[in-house]
């Protein structure tokens, strides 16, 4: 799995986007593109195996393995 920040101008200032959400406002674009960089070194750590429950879009709830190890690609564009 890939996923990608981007840096956009925000309410005023500048964010990180991933897929819909925003981060909060940084104000310049250095400091959204160093809280993106990290954010995406945090998601290629592992983490242990767990089972998750959470909501999908019908309104069903889903129980699944999280497999700790099966971290995505994150990258940042700018």
């Amino acid at each position: 799995m890939n996923i990608t920040y981007r840096i956009v101008q925000h309410d005023g200032g500048w964010a990180y986007q991933l897929g819909d959400s925003y981060s909060e406002t940084f104000p310049s674009h250095a400091a959204a593109l160093a809280s993106a960089s990290a954010a995406a070194r945090e998601q290629r750590v592992p983490d242990r195996t767990s089972w998750i429950e959470y909501e999908d879009a019908s309104g069903q709830w889903i129980t699944e393995r999280a497999d700790g190890r099966d971290r995505p690609d994150a990258v940042v564009e700018d």
